[in-house]
């Protein structure tokens, strides 16, 4: 493709693409191609000017790879993976709305005549008295009818001019905030769509093959199992399950799901296993019902929202009887109008959901995913944070050291069978068990009856009409009475099993067959991010596993824990939290696997690791994409500066608002100057909330 070399300076770069027009979709294909470039780390493609901005590492050799990725690229012979929607018609849009907004005014004020200009002045007022009238009739006293009342003043005393420019800055008003709302949540649907690349899809020939979910055709019968997201739309075929809906309805309480029900994809499956037909192909409506569901949703109100909304609508009374007493006492219809002009609602109730929205837009920029205001007001003001071990503090992905065989059994053959049965349940442990079957060459097609997934314990199967069973200690010795295999060198073996890894039991017909040794290292940030934490002002920062005292207290004690919990189960953490809010403390809850969601949703903000099992993150309020601890830092210092912004609009609006209304009555400046400085202050404040916190 060719291009031209604006301007270039260290790390960055602005060439211009040397074509009569692009398209939306040609900018969409150009930036995800160059984002996908080793060494770029950020490109902004603009499709009106043609311009691109490319930022890359400085290091040997970037510059000419990037050159290069310009010069191969094609629109039409590159092949680019593009997400269904990117946001960018989107702005195109209301960038557009606002051009012909502003332009439209000043061809009226310009070109029309008088007459003209007040006959639309008039018609256009109709609407907003129109809305102060329904809202009175419904016994209402809200922000309409000081809109109205503004308005409506303004034209009996024929200030034409004062109506037209505070009826342009309410338009200009509100469309900013439903750009800056659409954009937020088009942002948030975006990061929760679905992102599920294989599914299980039952053959008669194979049993079930792995195959990826853009293959899948409406027809085929696909199999998910506890703790898997459903890919595709469908109706169950067989099998029974408890299905989380939150995606789809906002209904947290799992629904129960059997022959002939109808499932929708990006759904979790909390329990059971189901065979579904599938019904629809990928990608057919998801994204519009996450945007319904989050447009419906009060998760989007935080409780800050929610007293700004109540508070600009309380003082709409006090606005209109301070409007009649200073008339009262003045008799002086233009200081009385000071009152009328100038209100404290209109930036209230605007600036102070731009501030949230564009903080959770600010969150995604750092690889988090915030699902609602509330969350980072709940983050912003805990004082206890819980982390799960695995996958967690330490990295997700955590890889096999050995494998010891008990009984005679040849290690391949054992490996063999337990990445066989951990490839259904995906979690960073089973994904340790997989990988290394994969690196050691073993290939492990389906040899076993129907899979049970029990949460927190292990699998359950059989193999060749032997029971299977995969899991922890506590599963496969006390749920399961399990033996060790007859003989003193068994014994031994068993005594001096690792102390510094994850174990991982296996159990064929009753008897051990193998430990899985696995290395689950500490993550090279997790101490300095434990002392950040405290120092951002968490009093408790505790941590809670299902290992052994021993490592655990090993584990906590290296990293600085207030306190830690060992050999605990899903609703052990849960009735922790529990504790934590009858003792009056706000919880934020880290984790990444099934056995996690108990306490997610119990946490006043649960926080999910993306690496982790789905229903983490769907159960999650926040999800954090990176895989870096240091985001959780970033979250709490963002949402500490969100609830500052806050605090500072609510001082600043009011103390300036104050001030109009002051001069205003002592005569100081007309009511229109005063409707102007209002307004003009109504979109100063808003602009300034979509800055960047940090």
């Amino acid at each position: 493709m060719k291009c031209r070399i604006l301007h270039e300076s260290r790390g960055r770069m602005r060439v211009r693409m040397l074509q009569r027009r692009m398209t939306i979709a040609q900018a969409d294909k150009l930036h995800y191609y160059l984002q996908a470039q080793p060494g770029i780390t950020k490109v902004t493609v603009s499709e009106r000017t043609m311009d691109v901005t490319i930022l890359y590492e400085e290091k040997e050799g970037i510059r000419e790879s990037v050159i290069r990725s310009l010069s191969d690229f094609g629109y039409e012979r590159t092949e680019v993976s593009v997400p269904e929607h990117t946001g960018r018609e989107l702005s195109r849009t209301y960038e557009d709305k606002l051009f012909f907004m502003v332009v439209g005014r000043a061809v009226r004020t310009v070109l029309l005549p008088i007459p003209l200009r007040r006959l639309y002045s008039l018609g256009k007022a109709a609407r907003y008295i129109f809305e102060g009238l329904r809202c009175l009739r419904q016994g209402r006293m809200e922000v309409p009818v000081l809109d109205a009342t503004t308005i409506g003043v303004s034209l009996l005393r024929g200030e034409y001019s004062t109506a037209d420019s505070v009826m342009f800055l309410l338009d200009v008003g509100g469309l900013l905030e439903e750009w800056t709302h659409k954009k937020s949540v088009d942002d948030l649907a975006r990061r929760m769509y679905l992102n599920v690349d294989k599914a299980w899809v039952k053959t008669g020939e194979k049993g079930e093959v792995l195959m990826a979910v853009n293959e899948i055709q409406p027809g085929d019968c696909i199999v998910v199992r506890t703790g898997n997201v459903i890919p595709l739309d469908g109706h169950v075929q067989a099998g029974e399950g408890a299905v989380n809906q939150a995606s789809m309805t906002g209904e947290s309480l799992p629904v129960a799901k059997s022959e002939g029900a109808y499932v929708y994809a990006g759904t979790v499956l909390e329990e059971g296993e189901l065979e579904i037909r599938v019904e629809k192909a990928l990608g057919s409506g998801r994204y519009d019902k996450i945007v319904n569901m989050i447009e419906e949703s009060e998760k989007l109100k935080s409780a800050t929202e929610s007293r700004a909304a109540h508070l600009a609508d309380s003082l709409v009374p006090w606005s209109l009887g301070g409007t009649a007493l200073a008339w009262l006492l003045t008799r002086n219809a233009m200081r009385a109008l000071s009152f009328l002009m100038v209100d404290f609602s209109c930036a209230l109730k605007l600036a102070m959901p731009i501030s949230v929205l564009s903080a959770m837009r600010e969150c995604s920029d750092h690889h988090i995913n915030v699902k609602g205001g509330k969350f980072l007001e709940a983050v912003a003001q805990a004082d206890t944070i819980v982390f799960d071990k695995t996958g967690t503090l330490t990295n997700a992905t955590p890889s096999v050291r050995q494998v010891i065989t008990f009984g005679g059994g040849e290690e391949r053959e054992m490996l063999r069978l337990a990445a066989c049965l951990e490839e259904h349940f995906p979690h960073s442990i089973a994904n340790a068990v997989v990988r290394e079957a994969e690196k050691r060459g073993l290939k492990h097609e389906e040899r076993h009856a129907k899979v049970e997934y029990v949460v927190a314990h292990g699998i359950a199967s059989s193999i060749d009409d032997v029971r299977a069973l995969i899991g922890s200690y506590h599963f496969i010795f006390e749920d399961e009475k399990c033996q060790l295999p007859e003989g003193e060198e068994e014994i031994r073996k068993f005594e001096k099993l690792p102390d510094d890894c994850s174990l991982l039991y296996l159990a064929l017909g009753g008897k051990l067959a193998a430990v899985i040794c696995i290395e689950d290292p500490i993550r090279t940030e997790a101490l300095s991010v434990v002392g950040d934490l405290h120092r951002e002002g968490f009093s408790r920062v505790v941590m809670m596993t299902g290992d052994s005292h021993r490592t655990a207290a090993s584990v906590a004690a290296r990293l600085g824990m207030d306190e830690f919990f060992s050999e605990v189960l899903p609703e052990d953490k849960a009735a922790f939290i529990r504790r934590e809010h009858e003792a009056g403390r706000k919880v934020v809850m880290i984790g990444d696997g099934i056995n996690d969601s108990p306490a997610l949703s119990e946490a006043d903000a649960g926080v999910a690791i993306a690496a982790g099992a789905a229903i983490a993150r769907e159960i999650a309020d926040i999800t954090i994409s990176a895989d870096d601890l240091r985001e959780l830092i970033v979250l709490r210092r963002l949402s500490s500066a969100l609830m500052t912004r806050i605090d500072g609009n609510y001082r600043r609006i009011m103390t300036f608002n104050g001030g109009l209304i002051a001069l205003g009555l002592l005569g100081m400046m007309p009511p229109a100057r005063a409707a102007l400085l209002h307004n003009i202050s109504t979109i100063y404040f808003s602009v300034d909330s979509m800055k960047n916190l940090l």
